[in-house]
């Protein structure tokens, strides 16, 4: 699939939603993952410039997640060229991207698309060791995790403590486990999230009677889907989230076919349904390079793209330990980074 090819339909949904539409999308193909990052600013920017002021903005997203702050950035860069933001999701916006989906004035699901939970995940020094012993490997710590082992310490379906001196004893017991600053981390985490939820909520929630719902959507997407796998379909994010959703076949009868077409054009650059093996990108060589696209920050005038070169080798070495070669893998990374196309890598 070509640049040209991807122009054209972006030019068709712009046509019907009578907007301009900006793709970015983070890769998650196995051993390649991407994510969303502060890092893409200036080239947010280099597009939006192009595209000018515009009543309407729509983002076609995709993404696993990213760092937590990025959100809030990004959605305040991209309001301030145009009126009406929308978030277009053609399949997976989790996490981070979900965040981004919150400060839109209207999200935009087809049949596949999929939003999930904001509460992060901290990995900082201070954190358990994984298990193995492998020196300088952690485990992240999720905030729901340890907010729940205390309820489930307090519930009276399960152990039911009640008393100080027996919940001092359990906070005793955490503490030995996790660093007490890893768990500093994680309420700061916490409150952070839902601090960054709130003021997103707030760019199209504006009234008065808009507090208690913006409390129970950040309280819902925050706590209360106990998982940070879980996945939220557009029916649940419309009628029980209460998001301000649009099917995307209701736009007009093409537009949810011309925004997976889209996502497949970008899915078969990225390889996304092809987890890396290196045996099988080797075959019969032993050594070979390549190019992989990981990321993509796209408009009908400009294409940027996360791209890393990648050399493979493989070589038989002797084991140490037994009269037999194994067979080792060496990578080298080549070159890494952002860079504008032009034309086809």
């Amino acid at each position: 699939m070509s640049q040209a090819e991807r122009a054209q339909i972006i030019r068709e949904i712009e046509q019907i939603r009578q907007s301009r539409l900006l793709c970015y999308l983070t890769g998650d193909r196995r051993g390649f993952e991407t994510r969303i990052h502060t890092e893409i600013h200036t080239m947010l920017y280099h597009h939006l410039r192009q595209i000018g002021h515009t009543p309407k903005l729509d983002l076609f997203l995709y993404s696993t997640g990213g760092v937590t702050m990025a959100a809030w950035s990004i959605i305040n860069l991209l309001r301030e060229f145009c009126d009406h933001l929308a978030i277009i999701v053609p399949y997976k916006a989790y996490s981070t991207a979900t965040l981004i989906c919150l400060g839109a004035d209207e999200i935009i699901m087809g049949k596949l698309g999929q939003l999930g939970p904001v509460d992060p995940s901290v990995t900082m020094p201070f954190n358990p060791s994984a298990p193995g012993g492998i020196k300088g490997q952690v485990l992240p710590v999720s905030v729901e995790e340890v907010a729940s082992f205390i309820e489930f310490c307090k519930d009276d379906k399960f152990i039911g403590l009640k008393s100080e001196m027996a919940l001092s004893e359990v906070l005793k017991q955490l503490t030995a486990e996790v660093h007490p600053l890893a768990i500093g981390s994680v309420y700061r985490a916490i409150e952070q999230i839902r601090m960054i939820s709130t003021k997103l909520l707030k760019f199209h929630m504006t009234t008065e009677e808009d507090e208690s719902e913006i409390n129970r959507i950040v309280e819902a997407l925050s706590k209360n889907l106990y998982s940070h796998d879980y996945i939220i379909n557009r029916r649940e994010a419309k009628d029980e989230i209460k998001l301000k959703t649009i099917d995307a076949e209701s736009i007009d009868p093409a537009f949810e076919g011309l925004v997976y077409g889209l996502f497949e054009n970008f899915e078969n650059e990225m390889l996304l349904n092809r987890p890396f093996n290196r045996e099988a990108f080797l075959g019969a060589d032993n050594q070979r390079r390549d190019v992989f696209k990981r990321a993509f920050i796209e408009s009908t005038d400009r294409t940027d793209v996360f791209i890393t070169e990648k050399e493979l080798t493989k070589f038989q070495q002797q084991s140490p330990n037994a009269p037999v070669q194994q067979t080792v893998f060496s990578e080298n990374i080549l070159r890494e980074g952002w860079e504008e196309l032009q034309e086809e890598i």
